[in-house]
């Protein structure tokens, strides 16, 4: 069975493969090699609303940590190269209604390649 993980407020970052970490307040069970649907949202959905997939990810690390640990290098990882460490903990606090020193798990990952992309990808053995 495959775990979806929303990436609501960074689906372009997603899409565009900018993001290669995330943090969360929960996702404790996560391992190295676990494989996730990254889809755009999975909670919430109106009536009649499907879950729409981007794409697969694997996990290669995880970590608990202050939020606050964050720093800027952390902040292009996240998906956002413009950002401040400070604005990427203004905007989690917000969204989740926590504080710096909430503990978060870091969790870091790669993009898989779809069938499709192999398909395109000469270089990739079959």
């Amino acid at each position: 069975m495959s775990r979806n993980m929303s990436f609501m407020l960074t689906t372009e970052q997603v899409r565009n493969r900018t993001k290669t970490v995330t943090r969360r307040l929960g996702w404790w069970f996560l391992k190295p090699g676990d494989i996730l649907n990254a889809v755009e949202k999975c909670q919430g959905l109106k009536k009649g609303e499907k879950i729409h997939r981007i794409c697969r990810i694997q996990v290669v690390q995880t970590r608990i940590e202050p939020l606050r640990f964050i720093n800027d290098m952390e902040c292009i990882r996240e998906g956002f190269p413009e950002w401040r460490w400070m604005d990427f903990v203004e905007m989690f606090c917000a969204a989740n209604k926590c504080n710096p020193d909430t503990m978060v798990n870091r969790i870091e990952f790669e993009y898989l390649m779809d069938d499709q992309e192999k398909a395109r990808c000469p270089l990739i053995q079959r």
